[in-house]
């Protein structure tokens, strides 16, 4: 399936190319936006490129770049499909492009995406525990706290928890998902 580019009234969320890569590493290269990163901030414009690469690499994966006007990349939101109806977010955009509300608008458009062209029927993210700002753009979005996840990452900032939070399309499937158990 060809990844869409969506036109909002904050931006254009355009497939994401390896040739993003160095626009990238504003993001990627920032010790603060990559603090919560799982891997330290990129060193170099060639570890952003080839960190693109092998994300393009990803099998089941859509790739969108945050664009103001299609533009240059300011960041990208990634949509990876874990196992059948299941996928999980990620985003990560550049500290002059944020507060904007790019990557809320940006959320709206792949989770619409994922509900309705991949028939997802949950969509998850991972975020630490201590990085407030996702948690509230999530939380925003719909995505309600699952779960806390004790010691799930070792990271260059150490061993860290996950909070799994989720989203289900308009009509919640869990009801119709959920086992009927007479006791």
């Amino acid at each position: 399936m060809t990844t869409p580019t969506f036109h909002g009234a904050r931006g254009v969320y355009r497939p994401l190319v390896v040739e993003d890569g160095p626009a990238l590493f504003v993001a990627h290269g920032d010790r603060l936006v990559h603090h919560f990163w799982s891997s330290p901030a990129h060193g170099s414009l060639e570890e952003s490129v080839a960190y693109t690469a092998a994300t393009l690499a990803v099998d089941n994966s859509h790739h969108w770049a945050i664009t103001q006007e299609g533009g240059e990349a300011l960041g990208r939101v990634s949509i990876f499909l874990r196992r059948d109806g299941v996928g999980e977010i990620g985003v990560i955009l550049r500290s002059a492009a944020q507060g904007k509300g790019l990557t809320s608008e940006a959320l709206r458009f792949v989770l619409a995406h994922g509900f309705e062209a991949l028939s997802l029927h949950r969509i998850e993210a991972d975020i630490d525990p201590d990085n407030t700002a996702s948690l509230r753009l999530f939380s925003r979005a719909g995505f309600v706290r699952e779960a806390l996840l004790r010691a799930n990452w070792k990271t260059h900032i150490g061993i860290r928890d996950s909070v799994i939070m989720a989203k289900f399309p308009a009509k919640d499937l869990r009801e119709d998902l959920s086992p009927r158990i007479a006791l």
